[in-house]
C-alpha cells in the first residue's frame, strides 16, 4: 500500500521555520564540486532523494563524497578530466534535473555512461536536451521518442555552438553550458524568456570564466574549476507551501529564514502579491552568490487574478501551490502559457484540476493551463499521481477544507522535501499519516 496522507484544518500557522536546502543548487554544488580541483565543502545540502542520487552517481565515477554530517558534503574534486566510467546504469531516481544536467556533463567524458531513472522519470521527454547536445557532437542514444534510458557515448571531440533556446528550461540551457566546459571554442545559450541562472552563477564561484546576464551565457573550454565551500540557501520551491498555506489559514505570523530569492525563481511570490498576499522580505544578503531573505508571512484574504504568462518561466514548479491558492481566493483566476507543466513528474494541470475538482471547487483546464473559480472545499479522498508537489499543495488545500482530505500516493514527497510532514505538523497543519 503507498504511503498517504490524512490532512484537516490544523490551527494558524506561526513561529520560525527552518526550510531545507535549494534542490537545483544541491544537484550543482555535487556536479561541480566533483570536477573540481580540490575539495569543497557543502553546507545545506539537501538530504532528498533526488539530490543522494546525484550524489550516488558521482561515487560510481569515482568521486569521494564524504557525509561528516546531515545537509553536509565533503566533495573530493577530481578535476575537469577525473572521472571514471562506471559499468553499471546510472540511476537518477526521479531526478530530471539530475539526469539532464548530467547528459551534458557526462557527453564530452572519454567513457560510455548509461543514465537511467524510475518510472517516471522514464517517461519524462529528454530530445530537448539531446538535440543541443548532439549538435554539439555528442553521441546520445534514447528509448522512442527521446525518453530514458540514455546511452551516452564517449566522445573527446564537442564543438561549441550558438544556441537558441525552443523551450524555457534551465536544465536545457545548464547541460548545454556543462557540455561547453569540453568543447572547443565559445559555447553561447540565448533564451527570449529568461530561466534561472544558477548553473553559471556557480561555475563563476568556482573560477570558470564566463560571461551571463538575463537570457544570455558564453563560455570557453579548456580551463579548470576550483574547489571552494558552498552554502546552499533554503529552497524557495519548498518555502512556497508555506507561503501559501500561512496566506490561507486565519491568524497565521511565519517567519521563513534564509530562503534563496534568485529572481529566476520567484515567480509565485509575485503572483502572490498581486493576489494581495502579505509577505515581506528581512534581513536581505547574499549566500554564495546567490540572494537570500528571510520571508515574514502573514494570513490575508487572496482575489483571483489572471496570471502574468511573462511569470510563467520563473514559477513553473510553483504552479500546484498556486493552484490550491487559487481555488479558495475571492474571483477568477486565469492560468495560460503553462503548457511544460503538462511534462513534469505527471501532468500536474490534469493532476491538480481533477483534485480540486473531488474536494468541490469549481476548475475547469485548459490546454496550456486552467480557470479556476475561488469558492470553498470540502473533504474527501484524492490522488497525488506519484507527485511531490501535488501532494504538497493538495496538504495545504485541505487546511481550508470543511471535512477531512485523505491524500494517497505521497512518498515521493522525500526526492525534494524530506520531513515535510513533521516541520508541516509542528507549524500547525493538521497533517498525519494515513
Amino acid at each position: 500500500m503507498s504511503l498517504g496522507w490524512l490532512a484537516r484544518p490544523g490551527s494558524a500557522l506561526r513561529g520560525e521555520l527552518a526550510i531545507p536546502g535549494d534542490k537545483s543548487i544541491s544537484h550543482r554544488a555535487i556536479m561541480l564540486a566533483a570536477i573540481a580541483d580540490g575539495t569543497s565543502r557543502v553546507s545545506g545540502f539537501l538530504e532528498g532523494e533526488d539530490t543522494r542520487a546525484t550524489a550516488r552517481i558521482f561515487g560510481q565515477l569515482g568521486v569521494a563524497i564524504e557525509s561528516p554530517s546531515p545537509s553536509e558534503r565533503i566533495v573530493h574534486g577530481v578535476g575537469l578530466y577525473g572521472l571514471t566510467g562506471s559499468a553499471e546504469p546510472l540511476d537518477c531516481g526521479n531526478a530530471g534535473t539530475g539526469m539532464r544536467l548530467l547528459s551534458g556533463l557526462l557527453a564530452g567524458q572519454g567513457f560510455d555512461s548509461i543514465l537511467a531513472g524510475d518510472e517516471s522519470l522514464s517517461r519524462r521527454p529528454m530530445r530537448r536536451v539531446i538535440e543541443p547536445l548532439m549538435a554539439m557532437g555528442a553521441r546520445i542514444e534514447s528509448e522512442s521518442g527521446g525518453l530514458p534510458p540514455l546511452r551516452i557515448h564517449s566522445n573527446n571531440n564537442l564543438q561549441s555552438i550558438d544556441y537558441e533556446l525552443q523551450i524555457a528550461s534551465a536544465q536545457v540551457k545548464s547541460a548545454v553550458l556543462l557540455a561547453g566546459l569540453y568543447a572547443q571554442g565559445d559555447t553561447i545559450v540565448r533564451e527570449a524568456h529568461p530561466t534561472r541562472d544558477y548553473t553559471e552563477r556557480m561555475l563563476a564561484a568556482l573560477g570558470w570564466p564566463i560571461e551571463f546576464r538575463p537570457g544570455f551565457a558564453r563560455l570557453s573550454g579548456g580551463h579548470r574549476l576550483r574547489a571552494t565551500n558552498i552554502q546552499v540557501p533554503a529552497d524557495f520551491s519548498s518555502a512556497a507551501f508555506f507561503l501559501v498555506a500561512a496566506t490561507l489559514v486565519p491568524g497565521s505570523d511565519l517567519l521563513l529564514r534564509r530562503v534563496g530569492m534568485n529572481p529566476r525563481r520567484t515567480g509565485l511570490l509575485t503572483a502572490l502579491r498581486l493576489m494581495g498576499a502579505d509577505i515581506t522580505l528581512e534581513n536581505a544578503g547574499k549566500q554564495g552568490g546567490e540572494a537570500v531573505a528571510d520571508l515574514r508571512v502573514c494570513h490575508t484574504p487572496l482575489r483571483g487574478i489572471i496570471v502574468p504568462e511573462a511569470l510563467v518561466p520563473d514559477m513553473i514548479d510553483e504552479f500546484p501551490a498556486l493552484f490550491a491558492a487559487a481555488a479558495l481566493a475571492d474571483g477568477e483566476t486565469r492560468i495560460t502559457g503553462a503548457a511544460e507543466l503538462r511534462l513534469k513528474e505527471t501532468d500536474r494541470i490534469a493532476a491538480m484540476t481533477a483534485a480540486l475538482q473531488l474536494l468541490g471547487a469549481d476548475i475547469a483546464e485548459t490546454p496550456d493551463g486552467a480557470v479556476i473559480q475561488g469558492g470553498n472545499l470540502h473533504g474527501g479522498s484524492v490522488g497525488s499521481r506519484g507527485d511531490h508537489r501535488v501532494a504538497m499543495s493538495l496538504a495545504i488545500a485541505a487546511q481550508r477544507a470543511s471535512g477531512e482530505v485523505r491524500i494517497g500516493d505521497c512518498a515521493n514527497v522525500a526526492t525534494s522535501f524530506p520531513g515535510f510532514l513533521e516541520l508541516a505538523s509542528a507549524s500547525g497543519f493538521g497533517l498525519r499519516l494515513a
